[in-house]
């Protein structure tokens, strides 16, 4: 049999998850908890003879064949239960850390459980009745706090909403949601106002309190949630010593107090705004239950984050101008970084602000003054200790969608803080340290044991040089994919060349570096990196050489040109990424070790499988990233947004107008990928092919050859060297196959858009030219068809075999020259032909060919044979003569 189940001491989420679960699979029988919640509880009494719930001694006497969980991650015995028994859970709370690995686990990002079923329901469309609508809105709202709290997701609403179409009676539920206290509850309440502590801790207001009741058989969540109405604290913390142990009760209404993982402390979990545990206590008795509030109190300040100040979301290096400068000057400022206003500084005090909107309508005017007429005059700017409170009065004093910061200790001015960077902090999108999440455990058991010593190396010394290193773009990806590493990309918030010259001063190699863009190219082979010992390989995991890139800004003159580039922040150089799920940055110096950094939402955009640009004018700055993205879309799995694909649409021209080096450099890409068929068929559905050159296109006859090629790779039969040139063999054969069966002017032109090199020119004509000739050749002699093979390189050939895979003839002959054929020699060598007194001349050729025919075409299978035939060659050249 199969069952459902949720956690004892249930609320109506986990309640209603139940019942959910059931109405998409009634086979299974949902077990009523032995624990609820009062009103919970209530709402079962008045309504049981509607709900299906069962009580576990009412199961038949079977083994359990299924569970699932929902709501949490813990599951009560019963009987039944076996090591066959399979379990799936349901849960919108973080996943533990000891998670059974034998379960499977669901990963629901709403902000309450039932909500994924009710979407499911929504999907089968079944009617509700309206008990069991009310209980599913119960479900949402208790857990979202009626869709107010900020874990609280579109998904819920929408949820909601139909649940209220089905019927759901919000009457009903309001009579359950803030049910009043019991006697009993009551007694507890009146007895942890009496017991709270108030405190302030990081500018955050903490009440921490507890209560002996060892009497309460009701639950303590409706008791807290009494004292967040009384006291409004940010944070509450409960200890409440029942039968069953210290019952611990947490809310938090803030971001900086994630109760979850201060729950996790003592065995229990939840949400981040609401959480709570069981702690078992053998010697329980009032002193201890005093000590432990005690023992709390002295940590508590550990788990509480510092509010979120200027100084996290602020921009760094920003752009000033003096009063002096020229409108058309500013005017070309604005539009080469896209900026909407500019500080004013003179001798390093804050004088105005120059907007967009200023410049615009000087221009309309047809005005030529300076920036000092046409700035908003005033002296604001804060601090990067300011809070966002201060930071969002300032900007209501002073209507400044930019605010300049300033160094306390110098008054220096060293950023930028906008209007969008607060809104997007009050919003949760930009907090630097997305979720405060720790990623330095699974940067060091994705990474090899060399690269992890190559990134402490860069990290320590950039620390002491009091820079910010991150690992940026691609690799963060990949770590968070758990995928190959193979590049490591860093950035530093401060001079890359002078770190790069620090860090051969320490540990050898060579440098080259290019001032104007700030990078430097780090190259290992000569380095002292030490090596792990128990590594075989000195070098593995490890590149020939790394980037350290200078964190930066850039803008583009037009569109699919080069980028100008500025040095910034790590934010702003984030920005300039193709990509969201590109634009995740971990830091690696000092105590921010492995803290992940999301401003742009990539974390979630990479769980969601989305693909999105940064913005709208991406693909006009730089075209390619079209490719790029349906790359990206075909080797990870995911989906390109929809605003990003109508942006396709706009920017499909532009391909024309980028050079053919960086069209080439992207195919190269897609046909180093183990899915470049897919890509190429995805490139030509979109008609992003024929963008690039109007005579390009991929058929279906092309994808079923290139994918046999990409499938069986040359055996040693074949003896291909990796390079062609300076070309990848494998790169050669892609292209050859990709290319030579459009038509002869069309890849005479596609070879001068691409700029390709000319092994592979070649090797296109040379493949064209076979694939004509095959079928001809397939009655011919061996000996003509191996005339027709040998002056085709290999690597040509191996292509060529693709477009005749169903034709067992021409494979045939293919193997016997690779294999019997181009190892034939006579034995005859010019040494004799001269001996026989034949000058050398075009008749050493003529008698060599005929040998060779003979011995391929099998007219002579000896030595001796050989010399008649030679002999026999000798006497009918004499008659000639």
């Amino acid at each position: 049999m199969d069952i459902i189940m949720t956690h004892e001491q249930t609320d109506f989420d986990g309640f209603a998850s139940m019942l959910g679960a059931y109405l998409l699979e009634d086979r299974a029988y949902p077990i009523l908890p032995n624990n609820m919640n009062r009103n919970v509880q209530q709402f079962y009494h008045n309504y049981r003879f509607e709900l299906p719930f069962i009580l576990p001694q009412a199961l038949p006497k079977q083994n359990i064949h299924s569970i699932t969980l929902v709501d949490t991650q813990s599951m009560v015995t019963l009987k039944g239960i076996t090591r066959d028994t399979r379990v799936c859970v349901f849960d919108h709370h973080k996943k533990k850390d000891d998670f059974s690995s034998d379960w499977a686990y669901n990963d629901i990002k709403t902000g309450a459980c039932t909500t994924y079923f009710v979407e499911h329901l929504i999907e089968h469309n079944g009617n509700l009745s309206m008990v069991q609508a009310t209980l599913l809105l119960l479900g949402i709202y208790e857990d979202t706090g009626s869709l107010t709290y900020a874990s609280t997701t579109a998904r819920d609403a929408q949820a909601v909403a139909y649940l209220l179409s089905q019927g759901a009676s919000l009457k009903i539920a309001a009579d359950y949601l803030n049910p009043s206290l019991s006697p009993g509850q009551q007694k507890v309440l009146e007895a942890l106002i009496q017991n709270q502590q108030v405190m302030e801790l990081k500018k955050k207001r903490v009440m921490v309190s507890h209560a002996d009741a060892e009497f309460l058989e009701e639950e303590v969540s409706s008791i807290a949630h009494k004292l967040c109405d009384l006291y409004d604290p940010d944070g509450l913390f409960l200890f409440v010593k029942t039968k069953e142990g210290i019952r611990f009760v947490a809310r938090s209404v803030c971001d900086e107090i994630d109760v979850s993982n201060i729950a996790e402390r003592f065995g229990g979990g939840g949400h981040t705004r609401a959480a709570a545990a069981l702690i078992r206590k053998s010697e329980g008795n009032r002193k201890a239950l005093q000590e432990l509030e005690k023992d709390f109190i002295a940590s508590l300040d550990d788990f509480i984050n510092p509010s979120i100040s200027v100084k996290q979301i602020m921009s760094t290096n920003p752009l000033l101008l003096e009063p002096s400068t020229k409108l058309q000057e500013a005017l070309q400022l604005m539009q080469r970084f896209g900026y909407e206003g500019f500080p004013v500084v003179q001798e390093n005090q804050v004088i105005g602000l120059l907007t967009r909107r200023a410049v615009d309508r000087a221009l309309s005017h047809k005005m030529d003054v300076p920036v000092k007429s046409l700035m908003e005059a005033g002296n604001y700017f804060v601090h990067p200790e300011t809070s966002l409170e201060e930071l969002h009065q300032i900007m209501a004093k002073s209507n400044w969608g930019q605010i300049p910061v300033v160094n306390k200790q110098d008054k220096k001015i060293i950023g930028i803080v906008t209007r969008t960077d607060l809104l997007q902090a009050y919003s949760g999108i930009q907090s630097p340290e997305n979720g405060k999440m720790d990623l330095s455990s699974l940067l060091e058991n994705t990474l090899k044991p060399n690269q992890m010593k190559l990134i402490k190396m860069i990290a320590e010394t950039a620390h002491e040089m009091r820079m910010h290193v991150y690992l940026v773009g691609g690799v963060v990806r990949d770590i968070i994919l758990k995928s190959p590493i193979l590049d490591l990309d860093f950035v530093v918030e401060g001079n890359a060349i002078e770190l790069a010259h620090q860090l051969i001063a320490l540990y050898g190699g060579k440098i080259t570096s290019h001032r104007q863009f700030g990078t430097a190219k780090w190259f290992l082979e000569d380095s002292r990196i030490i090596v792990s010992d128990n590594d075989a390989n000195s070098s593995s995991g490890l590149p020939k050489s790394i980037d350290l890139i200078s964190a930066r800004t850039e803008f583009y003159k037009n569109p699919s040109a080069l980028p100008t580039v500025k040095l910034s922040s790590i934010k702003l150089d984030l920005l300039r990424r193709d990509f969201t799920i590109n634009t995740l940055a971990i830091r690696l110096d000092g105590k921010h070790y492995g803290k992940l950094y999301d401003y742009w939402g990539g974390l979630d955009d990479l769980n969601d499988g989305i693909i999105r640009v940064l913005h709208s004018l991406s693909f006009v700055d730089d075209p390619t990233r079209m490719l790029r993205a349906i790359r990206f879309e075909q080797r990870f799995g995911f989906q390109i947004e929809k605003r990003t694909l109508e942006l396709f649409e706009e920017a499909k021209p532009l391909l024309k107008q980028v050079s053919g080096d960086r069209i080439r450099h992207e195919m190269d890409l897609i046909f180093r990928e183990r899915l470049a068929v897919d890509i190429l068929n995805r490139l030509q559905q979109l008609e992003l092919l024929q963008a690039i050159d109007p005579d390009l296109h991929f058929s279906k006859k092309n994808a079923i050859t290139l994918q046999a090629a990409i499938e069986n790779k040359a055996g040693d039969g074949w003896a291909l060297p990796s390079k062609v040139g300076n070309s990848s063999t494998e790169i050669v054969i892609l292209y050859t196959i990709f290319l030579c069966m459009q038509a002869e002017k069309s890849v005479q032109r596609i070879n001068k858009r691409l700029k390709l090199p000319k092994v592979i020119q070649k090797s296109i004509s040379q493949a064209r030219e076979l694939i004509e000739k095959m079928p001809q050749l397939i009655d011919q002699k061996p000996s003509e068809i191996y005339y027709a093979l040998k002056n085709v390189p290999n690597h040509t050939l191996f292509a060529v075999q693709f477009f005749f895979h169903d034709n067992h003839k021409v494979q045939q002959n293919i193997n016997l020259y690779l294999s019997e054929w181009t190892k034939l020699k006579p034995y005859t060598k010019g040494t004799d032909l001269k001996k026989l007194g034949i000058n050398p001349g075009p008749i050493y050729k003529s008698i060599y060919q005929q040998l060779i025919s003979a011995w391929v075409d099998g007219e002579i299978i000896s030595r001796e044979e050989e010399a008649d035939l030679l002999q026999s060659i000798l006497t009918k050249s004499k008659k000639t003569n």
